[in-house]
């Protein structure tokens, strides 16, 4: 038996995984590059391989979205401005869109 034994309104408890138990008891998800086996950790990095594999900036949108779209396709990716709010919804997005390239895996 392993982990943390945490106090709370008078009563201890043990808790095996303190980090998922403070970050409301969620993993936190990454964005990773299957041909790499990297975790994308930068709009920058994103927008790179996005554009490798054949996406465009798309500029007449929504200022305040990120957005990227393929002439041979109706398909558009739309991400927060603030890669801090770029959460597992937009992960999974580019996952449907590019199956074969991006997974959303637990960190």
């Amino acid at each position: 038996m392993s982990g943390v034994w945490m106090f709370n309104n008078g009563v201890f408890r043990l808790v095996e995984n303190p980090a998922a138990e403070q970050s409301g008891g969620k993993p936190r998800k990454a964005l990773v590059y299957l041909p790499t086996g990297q975790a994308v950790g930068s709009y920058r990095a994103l927008e790179e391989i996005l554009t490798a594999l054949g996406w465009e900036r798309y500029y007449h949108g929504d200022p305040d979205l990120f957005q990227f779209h393929r002439e041979s396709s109706i398909d558009l990716i739309s991400l927060p401005r603030d890669f801090k709010k770029f959460n597992s919804v937009y992960m999974y997005d580019i996952v449907v869109k590019n199956p074969n390239f991006f997974h959303v895996r637990d960190i």
